[in-house]
């Protein structure tokens, strides 16, 4: 209960008690008028009724007055007597105070809590403030894991046109500042027409040693192609005495390089030295040896760099009919400035050409990029020049089916000028659009040198003698929509304006090559590809000695890749799709529809 309400109750009994004992005490007493009270007789058998509180109250006052009549006595005969006069006045009511008793007993329980002595442990630690916010600690990244963790694959098929393919890799693992590695290729191919064979071999070992200030990286590698002579006009009977001999041709190049490692400081001094070679031959005696020794010096200077680059140059050819000695020396000093939204190159690319033929060139070496729109989309302008050396390697890579004696003669970029945009437009969607002119002295193209009277059916290499010039337009995009699908592209359409001869022989204006890559599941890849190529001309001398056109066409290939396990896939991949009769040189098609399969394992 309330102790408010405890406090009045006892206050209200406190009241009704000394009340009425106070009245008593301070007034006089007062004898009662004595009333005369009338008795009825009770009769024997009528029943009594129920006395009640009041009727008790009032017969114990009267028996109270009858007492005081007959002088104390408590009857009639005289007997114990009082020596005080009790004068009631009123009729006896219990009070509440005479019925209830309230009473508090103590709480006798012990509630004392049990207090342990303290102990005091000075902490060695500076108290700082921590009203500030402090930066959040970098969560450690977890450890990756791969979906192969193995070094090594070797991949095996077969296919419809005869075809053979391998591949193999190995390597020493996961180790940061030492790799070590090398591969095997393989893969031949036997078409539909009379020795439409092709054999593509590759070999090679590499490795990079990555130390606290400089890195060491080299690699050898060896290449043996072959394929034969079986070029004809299919519409007419084939000639008696073709020349289908098989020409082969076999590279053995190496490289090795030494560099600073990227240092994200202020004012960086960097470098790097690097040489490389090739000895290279074919089945008909020709031979090309090649070294190249470069490097570069760069200095940082706040947002300027300043630096220098060059190359030492070094190549023989030989034939039956020539030995040559092409060389070239080139020198790029150059100034670099870099801000927010800017970047500027400027500088010089200085050649010396030197050996079966002399020459001197100074070109410009500038290019200027402006960012338009912030993050997403940057202006460039670059104009530049250069000597292209020829050489037979490159000259075989593109067309395969080149003769003996093929004229040697270094074409000149004179002067290269481009402009156009370049950045990303949307998430994931990157594109890169130019403009270009470029004037080139010397111009190098394959032409048929084809005399079917004497079964011969190769090509050779003529020069545009003069200046050419070439204009038009390169587009590129990609677009990775996310990590499942990525969809490339490039675009290029050019036109020709040729010095000395009538067109731009065995040159197509127009080409297009894209892919796309879906990764469907964990197990399951598709890729694509296309390529559409223009018409072109050739300087055929056959029949009326009419150029003869050669068709554009399309190609469309594509392959599907399931990981069976994690070691275990099994892949299948089909070529020339549309089965089109596609001739990128004029009388020797490329192979028709074919597919080829096999398994791969990675141990």
């Amino acid at each position: 209960m309330n102790l408010k309400y405890i406090y009045t109750l006892l206050t209200l009994v406190m009241v009704l008690c000394f009340v009425p004992a106070i009245a008593q005490t301070n007034h006089k007493a007062k004898k009662p008028v004595a009333k005369v009270v009338k008795k009825k007789p009770v009769k024997a058998n009528t029943p009594q009724p129920k006395a009640s509180a009041k009727s008790l109250g009032d017969e114990a006052a009267k028996v109270a007055r009858d007492t005081t009549k007959n002088g104390g006595q408590a009857n009639g005969n005289g007997g114990n007597s009082l020596s005080e006069e009790i004068v009631v006045t009123t009729a006896y009511k219990p009070v509440l105070a005479d019925a209830v008793k309230i009473r508090i007993n103590p709480d006798l329980e012990d509630k004392n809590p049990f207090k342990a002595p303290l102990t005091y442990t000075p902490v060695d630690k500076r108290l700082e403030q921590n009203t500030d916010i402090k930066p959040l600690v970098a969560m450690k990244r977890p450890a990756e894991r791969d979906s192969v963790p193995t070094n090594n694959y070797i991949k095996a098929g077969l296919g419809s046109l005869k075809t053979t393919y391998g591949e193999a890799y190995f390597a020493n693992g996961k180790d940061e500042a030492l790799q070590i590695g090398g591969y095997l290729k393989h893969f031949a191919q036997d078409g539909n027409l009379y020795k439409q064979d092709e054999s593509t071999n590759q070999a090679g070992v590499f490795g990079k040693s990555i130390g606290a200030e400089n890195s060491i990286s080299g690699r050898i590698d060896y290449n043996y192609n072959s394929n034969y002579f079986y070029g004809y006009n299919q519409n007419d009977v084939p000639p008696p005495n073709l020349q289908v001999d098989k020409q082969h041709f076999s590279t053995i190049s190496g490289e090795a390089e030494l560099a600073k490692n990227y240092k994200d400081v202020e004012n960086d001094f960097t470098y790097a030295l690097k040489i490389k070679g090739y000895l290279w031959n074919n089945a008909y005696q020709a031979k090309e040896n090649n070294v190249v020794l470069s490097g570069f010096l760069n200095e940082t200077i706040n947002q300027f760099y300043a630096g220098v680059s060059g190359s030492l140059d070094f190549s023989t050819q030989q034939d039956s009919l020539y030995n040559y000695n092409n060389s070239l020396i080139r020198i790029n000093p150059y100034i670099k400035f870099q801000g927010d939204n800017y970047k500027i190159d400027a500088g010089v690319n200085i050649v010396d050409q030197f050996g079966f033929s002399s020459a001197f060139y100074v070109f410009p070496a500038a290019k200027l990029e402006y960012q338009i729109i912030p993050k997403y989309v940057r202006l460039f302008v670059e104009a530049k020049g250069d000597v292209n050396k020829s050489s037979l390697l490159d000259f075989t890579t593109i067309n395969p089916f080149l003769g003996q004696d093929v004229s040697i003669k270094n074409s000149v970029d004179q002067l290269d000028i481009s402009a156009g945009l370049k950045g990303t437009i949307a998430p994931g969607l990157g594109f890169k659009a130019s403009i270009f002119r470029n004037m080139v002295k010397d111009m190098p193209l394959f032409i048929s040198d084809f005399d079917f009277t004497k079964g011969y059916n190769r090509f050779t290499v003529i020069y545009d003698d003069g200046k050419s010039r070439v204009n038009g337009f390169n587009g590129e995009l990609d677009y990775k929509a996310s990590e499942d699908l990525d969809i490339f592209g490039r675009v290029e359409f050019k036109d020709y304006q040729m010095a000395t001869v009538a067109e731009p022989w065995n040159l197509p204006k127009f080409k297009l090559t894209g892919g796309a890559v879906i990764h469907i599941s964990d197990k399951v890849d598709i890729t694509g590809t296309l390529l559409i190529r223009g018409s072109a001309f050739d300087p055929s001398p056959i029949a009326t000695g009419a150029p003869t056109l050669i068709g554009s066409f399309a190609d469309l290939s594509g392959g599907v890749e399931y990981k069976a396990t994690n070691k275990i896939s099994v892949f299948v991949h089909v070529n020339n799709i549309l089965n089109g009769t596609n001739q990128m040189w004029l009388y020797y098609p490329d192979y028709g529809f074919n597919i080829f399969g096999g398994v791969g394992f990675a141990f």
